[in-house]
């Protein structure tokens, strides 16, 4: 499953992948696999990436947010 928003908001604002991947202490290939679909975040990081950013779980994975 590609993620979407998660590449989308990393971009808006201007964060590395190696900066977001320090701040939450994974690698930045990690980061990278879950932007580009090569791995799945399981539900702890997804709810790290979430609070990390401010978007929903939703967002991250869709770029779009539920109404």
């Amino acid at each position: 499953m590609k993620m979407i928003g998660l590449r989308e908001i990393r971009k808006k604002k201007g964060y590395s992948q190696l900066k977001v991947a320090m701040d939450l202490n994974i690698t930045r290939e990690a980061l990278s696999y879950y932007e580009n679909g090569q791995r799945c975040p399981n539900l702890d990081m997804l709810v790290k990436l979430s609070d990390y950013f401010h978007v929903s779980i939703d967002y991250l994975i869709t770029g779009e947010e539920k109404h």
